[in-house]
């Protein structure tokens, strides 16, 4: 098996994505979810073909994205689609948005596990929800491989108190976290008993590692597809972010017919040209998706390797998916904002703990989708601070 080489810090500093523009040069920059490896080929292809031609019009209709999604989701996780449920919008925070507008009023309650993705505020106070927090609790026992443990109690009461959408990361950012078939299961039976949605983000899933089992939230049950919308893109597993284009997709005709109250502009919102990306990586983009895999796998135990013989202290899970690594510097006493400490004295920039959750202020989140050579620099510039 092939892996997949990262470009090199002189070729990345020329990138003009948000990755590579929000620090200055001399800063290591390991925040935002953007991978540093060559696009997939098929990818590449798809865009050249379109550029060439000058196909470079308004998103209209598109059949082969359901049939694309369906037959990767098949192929990839044993979920049968419906490729007719299956619809667009520009990314994922505005399918989150336009679905969450349909199905809440102004001053419904959102519940919310912290520590998730900072987006997830942001997307309940564009919506006007009031949020409803219970944390994911770190324990010594273990669930699925994870010391990360829902709160169940928590949960059971927040459900019974009138919520009506709890808005989940599937599998988890920034925790690296894959929720079982029970799990999710258990969530599908309160969320029926107490007429609540569950919306269920699931971008980093091709990017589930080997030893573990993905499980769409719609694959789970039939309370599952009567209360769950799900909302995922080619944009995190292929590295096309970019491109705009992420899919809102149910199994459940009223569902579905509910969810036809989103406004048809956000279809045309998303670009042609990531659409149509989108359908490749779901068609041909499996190859490539495999051989990233493997160096990622390697990153993922090199971050560990590089903690204990660099940093030891540094407390770190290893993900069972995706590439974001959940850093605990609880033990250095760093104050408030670690990050802000990392950045100013080791020159590497992480996304600063606080932003996933009033309680994970004293952690980091480390992007390793690099290559090796930044990883290892970014431990030899962290050891200065962190011996």
């Amino acid at each position: 098996m092939h892996h997949l080489k990262a470009l090199d810090l002189a070729e990345l500093q020329t990138h003009r994505s948000e990755k590579w523009r929000a620090f200055p040069k001399e800063i290591l920059p390991l925040p935002v979810a953007e991978m540093d490896f060559p696009v997939a080929d098929p990818i590449r292809q798809t865009l050249r073909e379109m550029i060439d031609h000058s196909d470079l019009g308004y998103l209209g209709s598109i059949p082969e994205m359901g049939l694309a999604f369906a037959g990767f989701a098949k192929r990839r996780w044993g979920w049968t689609v419906d490729p007719l449920q299956v619809r667009i919008a520009a990314d994922v925070g505005v399918g989150v948005v336009e679905a969450l507008r349909v199905i809440t009023k102004p001053g419904d309650k959102i519940l919310i596990n912290q520590p998730v993705y900072p987006n997830f505020w942001t997307w309940s106070q564009e919506t006007h929800l009031v949020e409803v927090d219970v944390p994911l609790t770190q324990s010594d026992a273990e669930v699925n491989g994870s010391h990360w443990i829902l709160d169940w109690d928590g949960i059971e009461k927040a459900y019974a108190s009138g919520i009506k959408v709890h808005l989940i990361s599937n599998p988890h950012n920034p925790l690296g976290r894959v929720y079982t078939k029970e799990e999710l299961s258990r969530l599908a039976d309160l969320a029926k008993k107490h007429n609540v949605f569950v919306l269920s983000d699931e971008i980093h899933a091709p990017l589930t590692f080997a030893e573990q089992t993905f499980t769409p939230f719609l694959a789970v049950s039939d309370n599952a597809r009567e209360v769950g919308i799900t909302i995922t893109a080619a944009s995190k597993g292929w590295n096309i972010a970019g491109l705009k284009c992420a899919i809102i997709v149910t199994d459940n005709e009223k569902l579905h017919e509910l969810l036809n109250g989103i406004a048809p502009a956000t279809h045309y919102r998303a670009s042609l040209l990531g659409a149509f990306a989108t359908v490749t990586a779901f068609e041909k983009g499996e190859p490539w998706l495999n051989e990233l895999m493997v160096q990622l796998d390697h990153n993922r135990n090199l971050v560990s390797q590089l903690i204990a013989e660099k940093t030891p202290g540094v407390g770190y899970l290893i993900p069972h998916c995706s590439y974001l690594a959940w850093l605990d510097l609880t033990s250095f006493n760093l104050g408030e904002d670690p990050s802000s400490v990392l950045l100013e004295k080791a020159k590497v920039a992480f996304v600063p703990g606080h932003r996933f959750g009033s309680q994970a202020t004293q952690f980091v989140r480390l992007n390793f989708a690099t290559s090796p050579e930044i990883l290892e620099e970014a431990f030899n510039r962290l050891a200065t601070v962190l011996r």
